[in-house]
């Protein structure tokens, strides 16, 4: 029997909620709640709760195995199934597929007018004297007007709305997307992945352009070209115009030519100009997994200038890494290579020091045409995070990144795979 400090548990407000077992283990998040709507409007039963345990795999607990909601924490007992949870068709996910959904107040009260049209904000589920769970109450709200974007809310009982359809079109995504807030991009891309393709696209077009880049950057390929699909072209050209080119390069070799010809003419030519040029290299090649924006500055850039750009949040790990030191014009390609820094001698010089004192000039270079088991053993062999890529003429023309290689070694659907070990 579930013991619980609290009457009722709002869902919404469940999402990203701890689980441990009897021991105080952590063993994952609270995802979303599994029930099954009923006949004649009676409330949904609860089923059970969707957990997210590592790496990133939902699983299904029986509400049965649930002891205790309180404080912040869910408490399970017995063993878990790992077996990935399979949602079933007699099933409905409360956060996935009823938040956000517009329905009618059945009868008039001193909050809303009878079959006025409200939206759900959140479901709160309550236990019965059988130690059933059921969906008893709704948090509802009227639609804004004029300047106002909320209206009048209150909380009704179930049997007090009508209209609930889990195939519901144009269905918001403001209610779903709170849940989502804290998730780096690479879980809410795995929180993407679990809903339907209605409600990929539904969020993917409530998602700002950055957000929705960094989500398609950590998708499987199978994944990211059908939610591009669900975009309009001017939508999806923008949001391929914020992903890093590399990445760019590689969903639209994926989207194929013709299409991939369209969105570049709609992306902004500077954007489309560096995507482009990684097109014309083989996927697996130094070429086609570089990217091309490193933090390069000339000799007579100083050790705090230099360290300035590595703190910059947006840089990732990787590229910041090291600096690459080469003659005007900065943007890649750029003038004449001459050589790198490492981050960690920046941290031992002085700021004033100048790059010119200090840079490796003997540095290891990639060519762009480089396989990637050359690139990959570089790497290994010099114990390097990241390596410049150079052309004929000795040039930067991008930067490979152990991040890069990672990506093209690993094999497909790699981010949903079974076999992975959960300890």
């Amino acid at each position: 029997m579930i013991q619980s400090g609290l009457n009722r548990v709002f869902i919404a407000r469940l999402a990203g909620t701890p689980v441990f077992d009897p021991n105080g283990d952590q063993v994952g998040k609270v995802r979303d709640v599994v029930v099954t709507l009923r006949a004649n409007n009676q409330p949904p039963r609860v089923l059970g709760l969707a957990v997210e345990v590592p790496p990133r795999r939902r699983i299904f607990v029986p509400i049965t195995r649930v002891t205790a909601i309180d404080n912040g924490t869910v408490v399970i007992t017995g063993l878990l199934n790992m077996r990935r949870f399979e949602q079933r068709s007699t099933e409905t996910l409360v956060l996935a597929e009823i938040l956000d959904q517009t329905v009618k107040i059945v009868q008039a009260d001193q909050n809303f007018a009878a079959n006025e049209k409200v939206v759900i904000e959140d479901v709160a589920m309550e236990m019965a004297k059988t130690s059933d769970w059921f969906l008893e109450k709704v948090h509802v709200m009227k639609r804004g007007t004029g300047f106002r974007r909320r209206g009048a809310s209150a909380t009704v009982a179930w049997s007090e709305i009508s209209g609930i359809n889990v195939a519901e079109g144009n269905q918001g995504t403001s209610n779903l997307l709170s849940t989502f807030t804290n998730l780096k991009a690479a879980d809410l891309a795995h929180a993407i992945h679990s809903l339907t393709l209605k409600r990929r696209a539904e969020v993917a077009r409530a998602l700002d352009d950055e957000r929705l880049a960094d989500v398609l950057q950590e998708m499987d390929e199978n994944d990211r070209v059908e939610l591009l699909a669900e975009l309009d072209r001017e939508r999806a050209a923008d949001v391929i115009g914020e992903m890093e080119p590399d990445d760019a390069a590689d969903l639209l070799r994926e989207v194929g030519k013709d299409k991939a010809k369209a969105l570049l003419d709609l992306m902004e030519p500077e954007d489309a100009e560096d995507v482009a040029r990684l097109m014309k290299y083989e996927d697996y090649s130094a070429g086609g997994m570089m990217t091309t924006e490193p933090i390069v500055l000339t000799a007579d850039s100083t050790v705090a200038e230099a360290l300035a750009f590595i703190r910059q949040a947006e840089i990732a790990p990787g590229l910041a890494s090291q600096v690459y030191v080469c003659r005007q014009p900065l943007e890649t390609p750029t003038g004449k290579f001459v050589g790198v820094v490492h981050f960690q001698k920046l941290l031992r010089e002085p700021p004033a020091t100048l790059l010119g004192a200090i840079v490796d000039k003997e540095a290891v270079t990639l060519q762009p045409n480089a396989d990637i088991n050359t690139v990959s053993s570089m790497l290994a062999s010099y114990n390097l995070l990241s390596m410049p890529v150079v052309d004929e003429n000795d040039r930067l023309i991008g930067v490979v990144t152990v991040d890069d290689v990672l990506d093209h070694l690993l094999p497909e659907n790699w981010r949903h795979k079974e076999d992975i070990r959960v300890k």
